[in-house]
Formats: structure tokens, sequence, C-alpha cells
């Protein structure tokens, strides 16, 4: 009986498995030395992929250490789509359920982050946006505006200090990570997305206007975090990144 893709999967993504029924050498033998060969390569290959997607995460756990999760993720998560740019998203999930590294606590937030630099990237160009619009709006109107966010723009919330951490593992002479939670903003001025740490009233404001909420709305979660929330720093920074892509102001 020929093998099906299913069977075909399975058995490339476990070495515990035989190859599957039907194969052959060009000697008519079962051919489970090339298949062997072929299923090494293959997890080398997903292997390979994983390091480049997650270098932070490589860097934490040094390579030995990775390599092992790395090996144990492709079998249980082999990519679904040709394109590998996207493969890895199960990642933050495996890690928070992984026993060896759960006293690493801030390693799926890493994950989340360097998932999210990757979307960044690859994210369509946003349209032309004149901020001045901004400046000519009457407040009431301009609180009552909702704002839209370029493709390339990413939100991952964490206790932990994301950004500090990222930073430190891949820029010389940072500083080491602080002890503070650090919700972290990618943004995508011209080619490379940058992630930057927020304050929680901050990032309360980012996550209310992500979610189409009203400037007005978003400035109350914000106040509900601190009470003397300042808009203009964070406003100020998805100006200056291309971060905006429209205003939209109320329905009349």
């Amino acid at each position: 009986m020929a093998a099906t893709q299913t069977d075909f999967r399975t058995a490339l993504l476990d070495p515990k498995t035989p190859e599957p029924a039907g194969l052959q050498d060009g000697d008519g033998n079962r051919a489970h030395k090339r298949f062997d060969v072929y299923r090494n390569n293959v997890t080398v290959a997903l292997i390979e992929a994983v390091r480049a997607a997650f270098p932070v995460l490589l860097k934490l756990l040094g390579p030995q250490n990775f390599d092992q999760l790395a090996q144990l993720f492709v079998r249980t998560y082999p990519p679904k789509s040709p394109l590998m740019m996207h493969y890895g998203a199960e990642m933050p999930a495996f890690l928070t359920d992984f026993a060896p590294f759960k006293h690493i606590g801030y390693l799926p937030d890493v994950a989340r982050l360097e998932l999210a630099l990757r979307r960044s990237y690859h994210a369509a160009d946003p349209p032309p946006f004149d901020a001045t619009v901004l400046g000519t709006m009457v407040p009431d109107t301009f609180t009552a505006s909702t704002l839209v966010l370029a493709p390339a723009v990413e939100f991952v919330p964490s206790d932990w200090p994301l950004a500090d951490i990222w930073r430190y593992n891949t820029q010389k002479n940072a500083d080491k990570p602080r002890a503070i939670a650090q919700p972290t903003l990618i943004t995508r001025a011209e080619f490379d997305p940058a992630p930057a740490a927020l304050s929680l009233d901050q990032a309360a404001w980012i996550a209310a206007i992500m979610h189409g909420q009203t400037i007005m709305a978003a400035h109350a979660a914000a106040c509900a975090k601190n009470p003397n929330f300042d808009l203009t720093p964070v406003l100020t920074l998805l100006i200056q990144t291309n971060s905006i892509c429209e205003v939209n102001p109320p329905k009349e």
C-alpha cells in the first residue's frame, strides 16, 4: 500500500517512526537509509530556520539548549506554509508549557517580541499621512476621532523588562535590564523595525487605539493607570516613526 502524505510527514519528523511503506531505493530495497538521511536534513534545516527566527532566544539559552528546544519544537509544530518567514508562531505557547524552562518566565514574551519584529519587517508600507492634520483639528473633534496605525506597528504587552532584555542581547554596551514591566511598541520608521518600551499608561493608550477606540476613550484608559498621563510623548513617537495611516473624525 502506498504511503499517504500524513504517513510521510509523520515519519519525516519522528526518528522513532520507520520510513513509510512502499519507499524503495534504486535497487528496489527499502529506502530506510536514504530516508534517514533525508529526515535528518529536513530536521537540521528546520532547526536552522528556528535559529534564524529567534536570535535573542538563541543567545539567552545558548546553542546547545536552544537546539534541543528547537528539535522538539519542529517535531511538534512542522511548517504549515512554504513561507518560512512566518514559521514559529507557536513558540510562545510552546515555551509557556515547556517544563525545563518554566523558571525563565520572560522567555515566552521574548518569543512574542521576536515574532512581532518579524511581522513588522514584512508588513506593507503605510500610505502617506500628513501629521499636520492633527494640529488643525479642534479639540473636541480630535478627542472623538480614531487613529489607524500602520501595518508594521506591533504591540507586545509584558510584565518583564522586555525592551531592555532585547537591547541587552542585541546591542553592544547596553545597560542591564531593569526590574520593571516594559510593554513594548514596535514601529518601522524606514526599513528595520525597532522596539520601544512603554509605560503602563502609554501601553493602555496604545492598546485602546489599536482596538479602535477613540482618542478620548484611550485617554481614559491611560488615566486609569496614571491620572497624570501625558499624551504628547506617545503621540510624538507615532508621528516620528510614520506609524499613523489616517485619522477618522467622528461622523456627524
